[in-house]
């Protein structure tokens, strides 16, 4: 009932990720939420995320920010960042996925999306075809409607995780 929701993986962190190895295994693009999976809700990219660009400017990958927030604040964080994006995306509409590889020069086979939420981020990207890894948001304030959604999240988790005890 709630594989659907099943993150393709889950990891402690965006900054834990092996895109060394991702990029070996195939992989070009990378979509990347916003808050609480790059930096605390509504935070200016930090030394860690600038690092992480550069990094992945230096493996080869195509990056795209795509966020649910308005455009003032995708630009703020994108500022010393400089990659694509777009803002408003609606997710899990999986319209902005497309859009996202396609200003990536990218396609669902290697390209990935990196985020923290299952109900939007990871929902968009399974409903787009596109490999999905959750991360644990990096910071506990956030936003009432997503706090209420947290506690649904922990449940398909609960699952996830039992799920996954099985397979190994």
């Amino acid at each position: 009932m709630f594989n659907k929701f099943f993150p393709d993986e889950y990891m402690a962190s965006t900054y834990v990720i092996s895109f060394e190895k991702l990029y070996k295994e195939g992989y070009r693009g990378v979509i990347f939420d916003i808050d609480n999976t790059l930096v605390p809700h509504g935070a200016p990219a930090d030394e860690r995320a600038k690092k992480l660009f550069a990094r992945l400017e230096k493996i080869g990958f195509q990056s795209c920010l795509l966020s649910n927030n308005q455009e003032p604040r995708v630009k703020m964080f994108n500022q010393d960042i400089q990659t694509n994006y777009i803002y408003n995306a609606h997710k899990p509409s999986t319209k902005n996925y497309v859009k996202a590889m396609e200003k990536m020069g990218t396609d669902k086979e290697n390209t990935l999306f990196v985020g923290d939420q299952l109900f939007t981020d990871v929902w968009g990207a399974k409903r787009a075809g596109i490999r999905n890894i959750l991360v644990k948001p990096i910071h506990p304030k956030e936003e009432i409607q997503i706090v209420l959604k947290r506690y649904l999240e922990r449940i398909v988790l609960f699952f996830y995780k039992k799920e996954q005890k099985k397979s190994s």
